[in-house]
């Protein structure tokens, strides 16, 4: 019997000592400041920050509540992993720290992964049912893409091609790049294309029925707001400035003339 519990003292030990391990990274080392610290300066609704802090910054920030069972090995370590990738994805204690162009690549994942139920995954709503975003809640989170600034007119004039280079480098490569299928479809040879026609791309129905070939005009009300043009879209990311539009447009051009 005292081998007993004397393996059981042992077992108790060995893992909770392991609890003090951090084989995935240590995201206890950066110092909780508040949850009423996270996102004072963004420019975004009120109801769409409040639900970010409430629902989001357990993972995506360093405002993090440890529960108790953080600290029991092996499990412990699964959770430290998923938040050290969380925030590596997005920090919402870092915010300010982020450019423009930055802070709406993130808007539009936001409100993409609302819509599309990936986000808060299942693992966690497992545990913390509070974190499950209702019907409203994705309504909120699905405005933030719209939130980055309002449309300018439509994109007139020719373009210009290198500093469309640099837009789509800044705005664009978080979900697309010109070879490859990501959270977007590869982009080589878009212009001049019809839409939903990637191979081995998950494109929506809406825009595979959409008949769509793109061009300087569809392409100017597509980065404007898809949304607008077929309404189940899945991409929720606006290039809100006409000009930034107009310059990319003549950059898909170039390297389709080019292709």
């Amino acid at each position: 019997m005292k081998r007993v519990w004397m393996l059981a003292a042992l077992t108790v030990a060995s893992v909770t000592g392991l609890g003090y391990a951090h084989p995935f990274g240590n995201p206890r080392v950066v110092e909780a400041k508040g949850l009423g610290t996270l996102l004072q300066g963004a420019k975004m609704p009120p109801d769409a920050k409040a639900l970010l802090v409430t629902k989001c910054a357990d993972c995506h920030s360093s405002e993090t509540r440890w529960p108790v069972y953080a600290r029991i090995a092996p499990g412990s370590w699964l959770i430290e992993r998923d938040i050290v990738d969380a925030r590596k994805h997005m920090d919402l204690s870092r915010w300010e720290l982020l450019s423009m162009e930055q802070q709406q690549v993130l808007l539009a994942k936001i409100s993409k992964e609302a819509k599309s139920g990936d986000m808060p995954p299942l693992q966690y709503v497992a545990l913390h049912w509070g974190a499950k975003l209702t019907h409203t809640d994705v309504r909120t989170l699905s405005t933030l893409s719209k939130n980055a600034g309002d449309s300018e007119a439509t994109a007139s004039g020719a373009g210009d091609a290198v500093h469309g280079k640099m837009v789509f480098d800044k705005r664009c490569t978080g979900c697309h790049s010109m070879e490859i299928n990501g959270e977007g479809p590869k982009l080589a040879g878009v212009y001049g294309r019809k839409a939903g026609s990637v191979a081995g791309f998950d494109y929506s129905q809406g825009l595979k029925n959409s008949g769509l070939t793109w061009n300087d005009a569809t392409l100017d009300k597509w980065l404007s707001g898809p949304d607008s043009v077929v309404p189940d879209a899945k991409m929720d990311f606006y290039v809100p400035k006409a000009g930034e539009r107009r310059d990319l447009i003549a950059y898909f051009k170039l390297l389709n003339m080019g292709s």
